[in-house]
């Protein structure tokens, strides 16, 4: 009977669902909306409802039965507590899995962007994360829930309302003059400061808030030297740094440490000041030699590299990690 896997990397808004042979062969890929529990008023109900119906959709359009799956490997938003955890792992059980494993999407950056499939993994997308995965496979996520809980500190949403407020405290709240002032103002379309409370709780109660265009100013200007600007910078970067760290330092690695950076505001950042500033931050925390990686490759290629490993007790060599990275880059490009 031929053997397959299936990967699965759930985020906020789409899932991918990959279905593979156990030589590392790409056999099918689904996408569908979020089936994250956090979005749905039924939870884990509509998590189970969503994922069974696309993995058996999966399945049946290829002839195959859950008995032909060896492995699977879930990659999820909302998996940031261990009781999120559990509750996850009994969905995938009811699916039908028997060999899986479930985590934090962060996770999959450490399988899709390291060598040896684990290290440490910073997201700086949307919000930010950590999550480590040591040579003994132990695993700790470090944030993921908040700013104000864990510090959460980075993420384009924070960087975003980060230098909205970095402009308000210069306008209204005595803090010093900054050179983001005018193009914030500009970019948002407020021609005098008495305005800007108004346009600015305007923009953030319509979801319309420029995040990019923002985030962009910010690092923009802190590289060109201003003060506030660097200001902000350097506390995200302290903040990624301490997650980062903690992984590390909590979990059990050797001399050297992969960190792989994964996520919009780390693949995309104009200048380098933010990954300066964190590289530095890091190298005061441990005391470890850290090699970083850019994830330039769909997190979904560690949902099926996990799964592989989970087949054959050991992770992808080079040959079926390119072919697996290939394949996913050429379905989801």
């Amino acid at each position: 009977m031929n053997k397959y896997v299936i990967g699965v990397d759930g985020g906020n808004s789409k899932t991918d669902y990959f279905l593979f042979d156990i030589e590392g062969n790409f056999v099918d890929h689904l996408r569908d909306g979020t089936c994250s529990h956090e979005r749905f008023p039924d939870a884990y109900q509509s998590s189970f409802r969503i994922m069974n119906e696309k993995i058996n959709q999966l399945l049946a359009r290829n002839a195959i039965s859950m008995e032909n799956i060896a492995a699977g490997a879930f990659g999820l938003a909302g998996v940031d507590v261990p009781i999120q955890k559990q509750n996850l792992s009994d969905v995938i059980t009811r699916i039908g899995f028997k060999n899986f494993e479930v985590d934090n999407d962060s996770f999959l950056g450490i399988k899709a962007g390291t060598s040896m499939g684990y290290g440490v993994c910073s997201i700086n997308g949307s919000g930010s994360v950590a999550g480590g995965i040591d040579p003994q496979g132990g695993r700790l996520q470090v944030g993921g829930i908040g700013s104000e809980i864990c510090g959460d500190e980075a993420g384009g949403f924070f960087l975003a309302r980060k230098a909205v407020r970095t402009v308000y405290d210069s306008l209204y709240r005595m803090s010093p003059a900054t050179s983001l002032s005018k193009p914030v103002m500009e970019l948002l379309e407020i021609s005098d400061k008495f305005y800007y409370i108004q346009r600015i709780s305007q923009l953030t109660a319509t979801g319309q808030l420029p995040v990019k265009e923002l985030v962009q100013l910010l690092f923009r200007h802190a590289d060109a030297g201003d003060p506030s600007a660097v200001s902000a910078v350097e506390n995200s970067a302290l903040q990624l740094a301490k997650s980062a760290s903690g992984c590390i330092n909590n979990l059990s690695f050797g001399d050297t440490v992969e960190i792989v950076l994964a996520g919009s505001v780390w693949i995309k950042a104009e200048t380098p000041i933010l990954f300066d500033k964190f590289k530095k931050y890091v190298s005061e925390f441990t005391d470890k030699n850290c090699r970083y990686n850019i994830l330039t490759v769909p997190p979904a290629t560690g949902a099926v590299l996990w799964a592989l490993e989970l087949v054959n007790s050991s992770f992808a060599d080079i040959g079926t990690k390119s072919k697996v990275i290939a394949s996913v880059e050429d379905t989801i490009k």
